[in-house]
């Protein structure tokens, strides 16, 4: 099956927002830009890269962390503008040591 990566809208850069889903809670892990390549590597290994704005390279989830998200679905939006990722999280997705990047709470 041929998978048509054009049909996305990616910003200016290239770049398309990731958000990353734990596939069995539905928790939101991380969000992370993906650009055409970093896509098609995903889809192609079954496990989640992106582009790093700061570093402006590729990274490979848990490369270093061995804290891979294993990919078991990919879903884009109704505008083709924003991808919805799922996984399954081998140990925490967040860099500071949390299951979730979203831990810090902005209001009671």
């Amino acid at each position: 099956m041929s998978i048509n990566l054009d049909c996305l809208k990616y910003d200016a850069a290239g770049l398309i927002p990731a958000i990353i889903q734990d596939e069995k809670t539905g928790s939101v892990l991380m969000l992370a830009y993906m650009n055409k390549e970093s896509l098609a590597r995903t889809i192609a290994y079954g496990e989640t890269w992106f582009w790093s704005r700061s570093r402006q390279e590729y990274w490979h989830k848990g490369a270093t962390s061995g804290n891979v998200q294993k990919v078991r679905e990919i879903y884009y939006d109704c505008d083709a503008d924003a991808l919805l990722v799922k996984v399954e999280q081998i140990g925490v997705a967040c860099h500071e040591g949390y299951y979730s990047c979203f831990h810090y709470k902005l209001t009671d």
